[in-house]
C-alpha cells in the first residue's frame, strides 16, 4: 500500500501529524490493558483487605467488650476461715464430749464445757463485730452451734431423768422442723446450676437466717434451764433454782419462737450470688 502513495505524503510534516493523531486514538495495546486490569485488581484487593481488617478489628473489639462484661459479673465468695467461725465449730465439736459426760454422771466436766461454750459464744460475737468478720456462714453456724448444744443437753438430760420428756419433745420437734426448713431454703435460694457440690459449698452464699426477737429470748431461756439442770446434781440440796417455773417458760417461748419463723418476713434474707464490678478503664 505504501508503494502506491506519493513519496512526499510519507515525509510531509502534515501527514506525520495525521499519522501521529491516528496512532494516539488507536486501541490500547495488550500490555496497557494488562496494567489497567492489574491496577483495578489491586484496588479491589486493597478494598477487600481494608474491609476484612475492619471486620476483624470490630470483632476483636467485641471480644474485648465481652470479656470486660464477663469480668464485671463474678461469683461472690467470702472468707469462711475466720476466728469467730473456728470458735463456733469448736463449740459444735465439744457437744459429743458434753453428752458423754452427762450420761456418765461427770457433771463437773459438763459444767466446764458449758462455761467454755458460753465464753466462746461471747468471744466470737465480739470478734465478728469488732474486726468486721461477719459472714453468711457465720450467721448459719452460730445458731447451728446453739441448736447442737441445746439438742445434746435436752436428749442427755431427758435420758437421765432430769428433764421432762414432754418438754424435750417440744424443743427437739421445733429444732427438727427449723432444720428441714433451712435445707429447703438453701436449695431454693441457691442460684443455678443446683449441683450437690455447690449445695454444700458454703463459700457461695444464698440465704441468711436472721433470728427473731422472741427466738433470742427463747434461746436464753433454754440455755438457762439446761445450765441450771446440769449444775443441780453438784449443788447442795437446799439450793432452789426454780426449775418447774423455768420449764413452763421454756415450753411457751419455744412454741412462740417456732411460729415467729413461719409468719415473720424478715427471718430469711435471700443473698445475691453475683455483684457488679465497675468496668476496667
Amino acid at each position: 500500500m505504501s508503494s502506491t502513495l506519493p513519496r512526499y505524503f510519507l515525509t510531509s510534516p502534515r501527514c506525520g501529524f495525521a499519522f501521529a493523531s491516528f496512532r494516539s486514538v488507536r486501541p490500547p495495546s495488550l500490555r496497557a490493558t494488562s496494567y489497567q486490569l492489574k491496577a483495578q485488581h489491586n484496588d479491589v484487593f486493597t478494598t477487600v483487605t481494608r474491609t476484612f481488617t475492619n471486620c476483624r478489628v470490630r470483632r476483636s473489639d467485641k471480644k474485648v467488650d465481652d470479656s470486660r462484661s464477663s469480668t464485671t459479673t463474678s461469683l461472690v465468695r467470702e472468707n469462711i476461715y475466720t476466728i469467730p467461725n473456728l470458735l463456733t465449730v469448736s463449740r459444735i465439736l465439744a457437744c459429743p464430749v458434753l453428752g458423754w459426760s452427762i450420761l456418765h454422771d461427770d457433771f463437773f466436766l459438763a459444767t466446764g464445757l458449758l462455761v467454755y461454750a458460753g465464753l466462746s459464744d461471747l468471744a466470737d460475737g465480739y470478734l465478728a463485730r469488732r474486726f468486721n468478720m461477719h459472714s453468711v456462714l457465720g450467721s448459719i453456724l452460730d445458731p447451728a452451734a446453739d441448736k447442737t448444744l441445746m439438742t445434746t443437753l435436752t436428749v442427755t438430760l431427758a435420758m437421765k431423768g432430769l428433764l421432762p420428756v414432754s418438754l424435750a419433745s417440744i424443743i427437739i420437734g421445733r429444732d427438727v422442723l427449723l432444720s428441714l426448713s433451712a435445707f429447703y431454703i438453701r436449695y431454693t435460694s441457691l442460684p443455678a446450676p443446683k449441683t450437690f457440690a455447690r449445695y454444700w459449698d458454703f463459700s457461695i452464699p444464698s440465704a441468711e437466717v436472721r433470728p427473731t426477737a422472741i427466738s433470742k429470748y427463747n434461746t436464753f431461756a433454754q440455755l438457762a434451764l439446761m445450765c441450771a439442770t446440769t449444775v443441780t446434781p453438784i449443788l447442795p440440796a437446799h439450793y432452789n433454782l426454780f426449775l418447774p417455773e423455768m420449764q413452763i417458760l421454756v415450753a411457751v417461748t419455744t412454741v412462740w419462737s417456732g411460729l415467729s419463723y413461719v409468719f415473720s418476713k424478715d427471718a430469711v434474707r435471700i443473698v445475691s450470688e453475683t455483684r457488679r464490678r465497675p468496668p476496667s478503664p
